[in-house]
This record gives structure tokens, C-alpha cells and sequence, in this order.
């Protein structure tokens, strides 16, 4: 068996589509997991946590890296012999899904669900929700990611719900659920409350304008005190005014830019300037006219915000519906409170307790009564006047909406009650569904007692490994210290149940935990004569009817559920739903459902025996807490990184999670937020069609770290897949290729490293150490430093050094020890390469894997994915020979850098080149490398210099990146320390790898990465430095040198007329050239190196038939080549 033929121009996409049809019909996924045992009690598992999507929308770009993060860790772990199964959800509750059937349904609202029909509405979600499964399964297989898909699970299943409940009714039996009435963050849309969660996700706050007022309130001394707000809609519900008790306020006589009238006016000292020009100030108020642009004003008296509370004042909007009796308090006061400041506004706030959080603590402390003049549905009650009916917000999208909040300004200057009206942009919370702009609103809601244990959720997040590090300590960490407790009852219709019953009167309620409660419940409440939906006492069957009762625990059925109270009065489920963000934090034990107790070994179910229950029985969820890993995008800082732990802590007391990957954003090229709107948005079906998923996977976790924010650009993933894969291909094809002349297939023993020559042993000691730095990498969480050092393995050691180094070794000289040995380490390198790569890049990797395999043997496995990760051999390191192999390839660099500068290409040889040496070590590991520098360079001597030499003069300056944060100020100082190194100042530097001076008194250690080090060039010579080596080449071209650079310049010229005519690799020729005498001369001094090279048998000097014209060094010739036989 040989090789597989190459193509020379892969079709990536159509390859993986044929890898992804053999592993279907392998069933390769599924022994993956086979060949890797869970272990006893599931010691040997990874646990994998997959963040349930919506499936109710199609997948987009942000999918991408998330998913290639979820895929490559699993991989790897799986290679690395660990157990992990990759468990499919779907996220299935919630606004998404309802917000998506109003659409279909072409209705919005309560009122309009109701009369539509609940239970039609719920079937409607129902379909929603499961619409997009085929196409996010084809996405996510075509990603080449493993997932579970026939064992997934939906939020929407019964035994999910089950489950959800059950948590609810643990922490509720702990004391951590309580009802309470409170100002909520409230979404008129969809007229249900948010969790504070929900409105601190990203991208909620969005930039948006609105009228501002500075709305002026008459004491009932006179005076009018200024009050700024950017919500006039909730001026009718005024019932206070707020103030800093140690702020410092003046009493200001002026004018009323709008009616001209004079008044006295309060507000803080601090922001005057806001609303006053200086020019206007102790201005003549006798001369104002109402033509006038400046306003005169003066300060009477200043006070402190203590002295005016307790003030009385006007009420400003008084309607029927507004009037004082309505509010059950003592309002129209002024209050103290310390949230007030002087940032913006007056230093004086509006306070309505019904639509604010601060608001609503401080009306309570001082008993002014709450005011509540906008419905459920965004709309002003009736009584209201001529605001009455209209909705605050335009949230209907109605097209001939108008602005009420207009309305009352311009009613409010009219009356003299409005001092400043403007425009004002600022960033606001809107709803993370439906995208409109969200109120607050005083409800009666359910609470999980989170700050109860906020101390326990903080101690447990430092055990967690977060990536960054960053997000856990500041962004997540800062969140848990600033939590508020967890509202998570939500007034809407698609989604579990919140499990509480309750008599009329509230005073004995019920929490349902599991489906074996209710259906006990139900029946003591049928056997007390309650019916319910015609299930009642004394049917035959009755446990079949009950059944029926609880098969689905969606509104309106489970509404339609009484049991009976201890008092044996009726109760019925209070209406609400439990937080979708509950049913996605639940998954770690939802997923699974309950387990059976029936042997009950532990007793009544309990977080604590919650998982051995599934262990005993064999469930795979027995061993399935906490995950391993999870990785989602950052947004989910606020989301599901933290209901995930959140609920871990209150129900476990421990960890949902190990270790996170926080994903950064996918932006555009430019740096922009995708988006439809821009145009800028990338369809990753269009991108994994063109490019290959391979490619794309590699671009996106090498091209940046996955929690840092990414800029992504088609044109990278083209040059991914040219430069990456298409070297790793040609190193391949190039293999192959000779393999199959040779007829190797690693049949021959192993040659041992001691028998190898210096650079095979270079080359495989280099590939242990990329072993060992690559698993590292990927047990740290970093695909990106895995994926970088492949790649730099790949191009800069395999393919530009040890394959054009040993290129000769493959196709010249008998099939002899030092042929073998070059063929067992490239097939070595190849074979290893792959297997570290198959990570991320699962298609590519088992590609070659197999066609290599399937010619050696040497695996019994007929996937990568099947195959071990490599494990470095300790024998196989050789550090020293890294290292000189390193000054090596420093060294060719610097002296290739130096001919393309000077334009003198590399086949034409030079004499000398000089390096001055640092220390005795790197003399000794340079003699040693000298000839492959001298013929990798083609210069004929190589001489060293003393480190002190006078020959070659260096330069320092601060290296600015490295020092600018670490020194700030004192950078100038650095910057004349350094002007003031002498040369053995540099040497000293460069050899030891640092150096103590003085920065303005201070010491400090200045590294040799902190400075810029550069060599300047000598008459005849030029001189390059990189890190610590430097450089020196003798420019001088002799007649000699010339000679023979012509000589290697027909060989090169020769050799491709040999490729262009197809001639084979060893395939015997006669050339013949008819030149100039000197070129003529030329090559016949070099005649012997010529004809070895191009394998002819002869050169002559003389006219050929067929000749080609070729032109050396400016010069025209004509060639004509010959195959022999």
C-alpha cells in the first residue's frame, strides 16, 4: 500500500465533508467514548458542561468560537484518556420563545393571549422553541464538534421541570424563598418583572434621548426648589423630594426663562454652573427683557439640605386619580437620604416610591404613601386628565405615537412649573429580549434569598479557575459582592411553574417538590371532594385521571390543579413562573431528572444524596457535579456563570464549576460589533462552506485568546489555511511523495537517537519539547499559546529548516541508514504533529492521521480521535542541541535579512561573516553549528569576536512597550541612563541579561528585553542584532565569488526547466549552453558541482537545438536540456 496521491490544490471543505461521512459511519464519536471507561464511580470522567441554547433562532457568528472552545477541550481530554460526554440542551422556556409566537400570532399582550387562548398560545411556544433544531444540529456537526444529540435534553420535559421544582421547594424549605413587595426592574412589553441579572447583562444599557426637566415645585413658603428628572411620565406620581442632608444648597433669585416671570428657586450650590451662566450672575433685573439670552441671577441664602427637610410643598400634577387620599401616607414632603448627589441635575430628586428602587426605601422610611399612575401595560390610568389611557413609552411601535413625556413638559411651561426643558442622551436598560426600554414598577414578587449566603458564594468562587483570571476576580467577583437577592417569579405563560399553592386568604400555602407530591396532593384533594377538570371522588380510574391531570405542567393545565390545605380549605397555585435563568442554572441535576429513592439507602432525597441516588442506580448522572469545565461567551457573567453558581452554592453548598472560559466578543475586522443594521454581519454556514471549519477554527483560537475581544477578518482565515495548513500539507505531500519511491512504511527497525545524525535528533528533540509545552497549554486552558506553537514548530523548524535542510537526504543516496533515519523522524513529526493538533482541528488532523496509518500500522486505531495524546520521551530532549540549533537559525536569519537589505541574493556566496560571542558557551555551541550556518547562508568563513571588540559598535535605547507602565514618569530618566552606556555598559548587559543603575535615586534591574540593542554597520560590512546575537557581513565580491555564484545560478534555472518539463526526480540529463566566454568560463570552473546537482551526465559548451533563453545576472543565455535514455 502506498501514500495517497496529493493534491497539489486541496478542496479543504469537500475533505472534511468526507471525514465527516466516514465518522458517521464509523461511529467514531461513540467510541471515543467507549474506549475511554467512566472509571469507578466515575473517576475517570471530565464532566462538560454545554450552555443550552435557544433553539427558537438560527445559530450566528458568536456561536463560533464558544462552540470551537466547547469542542477542543473535550478533545483533548478525550485524547488524554479521560471519559467526557458532551451532552446536548435546549433552552426552551422564556420571552424568546414566547415573543417569537406573538409575532407568528400576530398578538402582544396579557389581554390578547387570554383571549386567544392560553393553551394555544403555550402550543405555539412549543413549536417555536423546536423549530430551529435540524439546522442547529447540521451547524454544529459541520464545526466538527461532538455533541450528544440524541441524548439531549429540553427545559420543556417533564422530568427537567420535575427537577426544577425540586430545587425550588429545597431552597425553599432552608428559608431562602420568600414573597415580597418591591420596586422591580418591569418590562411593559412583555409586562412581566426582570431579575437583577437580567439587567446587567451586556448590551441591555444602550444609548438613548429623552426629555430632561428640570421641574420647578412651589414650598408652601413660596419659593420654588428644583427638581431635575429624565422620566416625566412619572411626575403624576410625585409624592416627595429628595435631598443630601450634608449637601450645600442656595436659594437663587431669578428668572423663568419661559414665562418671564420672577421667582426664587433651591438647588445644590455645586450646580449652578449647570444652570446659570456666569455672565447672568448679580445681573440687572430691571433691564431683563424676554428677548434676553442671558438670565440675571443672585444668590440669596444658602442652607444645608438638612435645614429644608421636613418642608411641605404642592403637589404639581393633581388629578382625580392622584389625589393625596389614594396614596395611604403623609406626602409632598421634603426627605433626606444619602443616594443623592451633585453629578447632575439640581442635587435634587423627584422621588416617586412606585418607580424606583431608592425611591421606594425612602418614601417607606418617612411613610409618604406610594402612587402607582401607569398600569401593567405601560398606560396612564384613567383619572389622569388628558394623559389618561396613554401609554408613557412607545411600546407598540405605534407609528403615529406621541411622545406623552412632550406633552407634560410643554404643559408644565406653560404653567410656570418648568424651569429647564432639554434633550438628554444617556445609557438606559432595556428589556434583553424584546430590545425596548425598561420601567420600574412596584410588584408583589417571589425572592430567593441569595445575599443570605453571599459570603459562602464569594469564599467558593476563588476556588474556581477562571479564564481570565480577571473576570472572576473583578467582573464576577464584584457582582457577587454587590448582589441583591434573586427575583425569579415571572408574570408570563410559557415556562415551569412556580410549585407554590395557597388558600384564598394566604395564610397556609404549599410548595410542590416532585410528581409523586402533586399527585398525592391531588388525590387527598379529590378524596375532600374538590373536582377538577371532571376528575372526582369514586372514578373507577382515578389514578389513570390524575395522571392525565399532571402529564403536562404548562399553564393553563396546571392551573386548573386545587389541592387542599391542612385547614381543608382549598388552594390554588399562585399564577406566576419560575425564572427561565433558574431552569438554565438547574442543568447540572435537571438534565438527569429525580432520581428513584424506592430503596430509600439514604434516606428522603436531598442535595446530599441527590447524586448517589443517580449513582446507585447507574444513572450517568451519578457522578456528573460539578463540571470540569464550561465555556460560554462573557456575557454570561451576569447569566449563567452565575445562576449556575448561585444555585450550586444555595443547593450543595459547593462549586457548579471548575474551571470557566470566559469568550470574548467576535467583532468585525475593524473593530466593530457586528450587526444587520451595519452590514457587517458574517454568516458562519457561508464562512465553513468556503474556507473549511478546520481553518476557520484554527484562525479563530490561534488569531487571539478566546476570552479576548476578536477582530475577525475572512482574509485570516484564507491566510490560515495558505500559510498553516497549506505548509503542513506540502510537508506531507513531500513525504509522500519520496516515501513512495523509497517504499517506506516504517518496516525497518528503529533507528536508535544515538545512530541518528545531529539534526534528525535536532529536530525530534524539538518536537518532545513542543510535546511537553503544548500539553501544558492545554491543561492551563490556553488553545491559543497550543495552537501558536504548532504552528511555529510547523513553519519555522519542520518545513523552512529541518525539510530544506534534509531535502537531499530524501531524494539522493541509496535506501540506507541515513535515508531510513530521515524518513522515521519526518514520519514521526508528521504523525505527532496531528495528534496535537486534532484539537482544534479534528478534520485535518485525522485526515493525514489516516493516511499516514493506513500504510505503517503503527496505531490499531483508525482515527486520531481514537489515538492517544502524545507523550514526550525525557530521552528524546537535548537541550543543548536546541540551543545551538536556535543561535543556528538566529544567526541564517540575521545574514538573510542582511543579503534581501542589500540586495544580494542568498546563491550568491560571500566570504565572511563575523560574530561576536557573549560568553564561552555560546562559543562552543556556534563552532559547533558553524558549518550549517556557513551553507545555510553561503558564506565560506565564519570568525567570532570578542564580546568587548572594537569592531562592531552597538547601540541601547528604552524599549518603551516593555518599560512605559512599569516606569511612567521616570522613562526620561531611563532614556539618559541608557545615552550614557559606554560599550562594555551594553556588553555587560547582553551577557548577564541584566544590569542595575540609578533612575533619579532609585535603583532598578533593567532586563536585556527592556532595551533595544542595535549594531551599527562599518565601511565594506553590514551588521544586524536580534536579542543576543549579532552579526557582521563582509560585503566584498571577488571575481572568484562571482564565478561561482553565476554557477549556482544556472543550477537554480536548470532545475525548473527540469519541473516544467516533467522530467522525473531521477531522471539523468545532458545540457547544453551557449554563453558569453566569461559565463562560459564560469561554469566551467564549477562544471563537477553543476552536473551533481541537475543530474546531467554532461555540459557542453555549444549551440543546442530547442534551446530556451534564460538570462544570469543581466545577462542573456540560451540552455537546452536533454533527459537521457
Amino acid at each position: 500500500m502506498t501514500y495517497p496521491k496529493v493534491e497539489s490544490q486541496p478542496n479543504f471543505p469537500q475533505l472534511e465533508e468526507g471525514v465527516l461521512a466516514r465518522w458517521e459511519r464509523d461511529q467514531t464519536f461513540a467510541k471515543s467514548l467507549a474506549a475511554r471507561p467512566v472509571g469507578t464511580n466515575g473517576d475517570n470522567e471530565f464532566i462538560f458542561y454545554d450552555g443550552p441554547p435557544f433553539a427558537n433562532g438560527m445559530p450566528h457568528y458568536g456561536h463560533l468560537l464558544t462552540g470551537f472552545v466547547k469542542d477542543a477541550v473535550p478533545r483533548y481530554q478525550t485524547m488524554r484518556g479521560r471519559h467526557v460526554d458532551r451532552r446536548f440542551g435546549w433552552d426552551c422556556h422564556g420571552l424568546p420563545a414566547e415573543v417569537e409566537a406573538e409575532k407568528e400570532l400576530g398578538i402582544a399582550g396579557h389581554p390578547a393571549i387570554a383571549a386567544f387562548g392560553i393553551d394555544k398560545f403555550n402550543d405555539a411556544c412549543r413549536t417555536s422553541v423546536l423549530r430551529y433544531t435540524d439546522e442547529w444540529q447540521r451547524y454544529v456537526t459541520r464545526q466538527a464538534r461532538w455533541v450528544d444529540f440524541e441524548n439531549d435534553y429540553k427545559t420543556l420535559d417533564t422530568p427537567y421541570m420535575e427537577s426544577v421544582m425540586w430545587a425550588f421547594k429545597t431552597l425553599h424549605e432552608k428559608g431562602l424563598i420568600y414573597e415580597g413587595f418591591r420596586v422591580l426592574a418591569y418590562c411593559w412589553r412583555c409586562e412581566t418583572p426582570l431579575s437583577n441579572t437580567e439587567t446587567r447583562m451586556d448590551d441591555v444599557y444602550k444609548d438613548r434621548q429623552d426629555p430632561a426637566l428640570t421641574v420647578s415645585f412651589t414650598l408652601d413658603s413660596g419659593e420654588k426648589i428644583l427638581a431635575w428628572t429624565t422620566t416625566p411620565w412619572t411626575l403624576p406620581s410625585n409624592l416627595g423630594l429628595t435631598v443630601g442632608a450634608n449637601i450645600d444648597y442656595v436659594l437663587v433669585k431669578t428668572i423663568n426663562p419661559y414665562t418671564h416671570q420672577h421667582i426664587h428657586v433651591v438647588l445644590a450650590e455645586n450646580l449652578l454652573g449647570k444652570h446659570f451662566k456666569e455672565e447672568g450672575k448679580e445681573g440687572d433685573f430691571d433691564a431683563y427683557t424676554e428677548k434676553d439670552k442671558i438670565v440675571p441671577w443672585t444668590v440669596l441664602h444658602r442652607l444645608k439640605g438638612s435645614d429644608i427637610e421636613g418642608c411641605r410643598y404642592e403637589q404639581l400634577l393633581p388629578y382625580e386619580a392622584n389625589h393625596p387620599e389614594n396614596c395611604e401616607g403623609d406626602p409632598f414632603r421634603v426627605l433626606t437620604d444619602s443616594f443623592v448627589t451633585t453629578e447632575d441635575g439640581t442635587g435634587i430628586v423627584h422621588t416617586a416610591p412606585a418607580f424606583g428602587a431608592d425611591d421606594y426605601k425612602v418614601g417607606k422610611r418617612y411613610g409618604i404613601g406610594i402612587l402607582t399612575m401607569v398600569d401593567r401595560e405601560g398606560k396612564f390610568v384613567d383619572g389622569l386628565g388628558e394623559f389618561s389611557g396613554r401609554f408613557v413609552k412607545n411600546y407598540k411601535d405605534q407609528q403615529d405615537y406621541v411622545d406623552v413625556n412632550v406633552d407634560i413638559a410643554v404643559k408644565l411651561k406653560r404653567e410656570n412649573r418648568a424651569f429647564k426643558v432639554e434633550k438628554y442622551e444617556h445609557a438606559y436598560p432595556h428589556c434583553w429580549r424584546t430590545d425596548k426600554p425598561i420601567l420600574y414598577y412596584p410588584l408583589d414578587a417571589w425572592f430567593i434569598r441569595t445575599t443570605a449566603l453571599r459570603d459562602r458564594m464569594v469564599e467558593l468562587n476563588k476556588t474556581i479557575r477562571w479564564k481570565p483570571a480577571s473576570t472572576g476576580e473583578g467582573r464576577f467577583g464584584n457582582w457577587l459582592e454587590n448582589m441583591v437577592d434573586w427575583n425569579l417569579s415571572r408574570s408570563r405563560y410559557w415556562g415551569t411553574p412556580l410549585p407554590i399553592w395557597r388558600t384564598e386568604d394566604g395564610s397556609e400555602l404549599c410548595c410542590i417538590g416532585s410528581m409523586a407530591e402533586l399527585k398525592q396532593k391531588i388525590q387527598e384533594a379529590i378524596e375532600a371532594g374538590i373536582e377538577m377538570r371532571g376528575v372526582k371522588k369514586g372514578m373507577p380510574d382515578l389514578e389513570a385521571q390524575i395522571e392525565a391531570l399532571v402529564a403536562d405542567l404548562h399553564k393553563p393545565y396546571v392551573d386548573d390543579i386545587v389541592l387542599i390545605s391542612p385547614g381543608g380549605m382549598p388552594m390554588k397555585r399562585v399564577p406566576d413562573l419560575i425564572d427561565v435563568w433558574f431552569d438554565s442554572g438547574a442543568m447540572p441535576y435537571a438534565q438527569w431528572g429525580l432520581p428513584d429513592t424506592s430503596s430509600n439507602a439514604y434516606g428522603p432525597l436531598s442535595p446530599q444524596n441527590f447524586f448517589a441516588y443517580h449513582q446507585l442506580n447507574g444513572s450517568d448522572g451519578g457522578s456528573a457535579f460539578p463540571a470540569s469545565f464550561i465555556a460560554e461567551g462573557v456575557d454570561q457573567t451576569r447569566g449563567w456563570f452565575y445562576t449556575l453558581h448561585a444555585l450550586g452554592s444555595l443547593l450543595f453548598d459547593s462549586v457548579a464549576y471548575q474551571t470557566v472560559v470566559s469568550n470574548g466578543l467576535v467583532l468585525d475586522k475593524n473593530g466593530n460589533k457586528m450587526s444587520k443594521r451595519l452590514g457587517n454581519v458574517v454568516d458562519p454556514f457561508q464562512t465553513i462552506d468556503k474556507f473549511g471549519a478546520d481553518a476557520t477554527r484554527w484562525y479563530l483560537v490561534t488569531n487571539a485568546s478566546p476570552w479576548d475581544n476578536l477582530k475577525f477578518d475572512l482574509d485570516g482565515i484564507q491566510e490560515v489555511q495558505r500559510k498553516f495548513f497549506g505548509t503542513l500539507y506540502n510537508t506531507y505531500q513531500f513525504f509522500a511523495l519520496y516515501a513512495n519511491i523509497d517504499g517506506f512504511k516504517y518496516a525497518e527497525k528503529e533507528i536508535p537517537m544515538a545512530d541518528r545524525p545531529e539534526i534528525d535528533r535536532w529536530i525530534l528533540s524539538s518536537l518532545h519539547t513542543l510535546i511537553n509545552q503544548v500539553q501544558a497549554a492545554m491543561e492551563e486552558y490556553e488553545p491559543t499559546q497550543a495552537g501558536r506553537l504548532i504552528e511555529d514548530f510547523v513553519d519555522a523548524q519542520l518545513s523552512n529548516w529541518y525539510v530544506r535542510l534534509c531535502r537531499r537526504r530524501f531524494w539522493k543516496g541509496e535506501y540506507a541508514a541515513d535515508k531510513i533515519s530521515a524518513y522515521q523522524t519526518l514520519y514521526e513529526c508528521l504523525e505527532t504533529v496531528v495528534r496535537l493538533m486534532a484539537p482544534i482541528s479534528p478534520f485535518f488532523s485525522d485526515l493525514l492521521f489516516g493516511e499516514l496509518n493506513q500504510v505503517t500500522g503503527k496505531h490499531t486505531v483508525q482515527s486520531v480521535h481514537l489515538a492517544d495524546f502524545p507523550q514526550a520521551d525525557p530521552n528524546k530532549i537535548n537541550a543543548g542541541l536546541e540551543e545551538r540549533m536556535q543561535w543556528a537559525q538566529d544567526a541564517s536569519s540575521l545574514v538573510l535579512s542582511l543579503r534581501k537589505k542589500v540586495k544580494i541574493n542568498v546563491r550568491q556566496p560571500l566570504q565572511k561573516m563575523m560574530i561576536p560571542v557573549l560568553d564561552p558557551n555560546m562559543k562552543a555551541q556556534l563552532e559547533r553549528v558553524a558549518d550549517l550556518i556557513k551553507a545555510e547562508v553561503n558564506v565560506k568563513e565564519l570568525t567570532y569576536l570578542d564580546p568587548n571588540n572594537t569592531f562592531i559598535r552597538k547601540k541601547i535605547k528604552p524599549n518603551f512597550i516593555a518599560l512605559g507602565k512599569k516606569l511612567g514618569a521616570k522613562m526620561k530618566a531611563m532614556s539618559n541612563a541608557l545615552a550614557d552606556f559606554t560599550q562594555d555598559d551594553i556588553a555587560e548587559l547582553e551577557q548577564k541579561g541584566s544590569k542595575e543603575l540609578m533612575l533619579d535615586g532609585d535603583p532598578f534591574v533593567l532586563q536585556v528585553a527592556e532595551a533595544e540593542i542595535s549594531s551599527e554597520d562599518v565601511p565594506g560590512w553590514t551588521v544586524a542584532s536580534k536579542g543576543r546575537i549579532t552579526v557582521a557581513l563582509d560585503l566584498t565580491l571577488t571575481p572568484d565569488l562571482i564565478a561561482e555564484g553565476q554557477a549556482r545560478e544556472l543550477v537554480n534555472r536548470v532545475q525548473k526547466i527540469r519541473k516544467d518539463s516533467g522530467f522525473e526526480l531521477t531522471d539523468r540529463v545532458e545540457v547544453i549552453v551557449s554563453a558569453s566566454p566569461e559565463l562560459s568560463s564560469a561554469f566551467g570552473r564549477f562544471k563537477d558541482y553543476i552536473c551533481a546537482e541537475i543530474l546531467a551526465d554532461d555540459l557542453l559548451f555549444q549551440n543546442g537545438k530547442q534551446a530556451q533563453e534564460i538570462e544570469i545576472n543581466a545577462e542573456n543565455l540560451t540552455v537546452t536540456v536533454n533527459k537521457k535514455g
